[in-house]
């Protein structure tokens, strides 16, 4: 069975507000999600998927400022385990294995497009 949309008055386009496109956005680059079912599921094509990605990433003015700074007694060391996430092609961030919880999350939550 087919499900048909039915669009009346002189306005044939549906409009998407700021906060619909981020969440369908966000849904669709979540791990483990496919852009092509979000799209299915949201009745948008691919593609529009995207151009809104890349309309909410240009979007996007200004630095956050990031300090960060070891605690009283701390030691940091070049050679200690850390981890590399890589955010697109243009950014990558080391984390140090011993960093507080807290400051590696605030970190990706502030890298990660949304």
């Amino acid at each position: 069975m087919s499900r048909f949309e039915v669009l009346s008055g002189p306005e044939r386009r549906r409009r998407w507000s700021l906060e619909e496109k981020r969440l369908i956005v966000a849904e669709a680059v979540a791990l483990g999600a496919s852009v092509s079912a979000v799209a299915g599921l949201r009745d948008v094509v691919p593609g529009q998927i995207y151009r809104w990605r890349n309309e909410l990433r240009n979007a996007v003015s200004g630095f956050a400022a990031v300090v960060v700074a070891p605690e009283a007694g701390e030691r940091l060391t070049a050679s200690a385990p850390a981890v590399e996430i890589e955010f697109g092609a243009t950014i990558r961030v080391r984390i140090a294995a011993t960093a507080p919880h807290e400051l590696a999350a605030a970190i990706i939550e502030t890298l990660v497009p949304r």
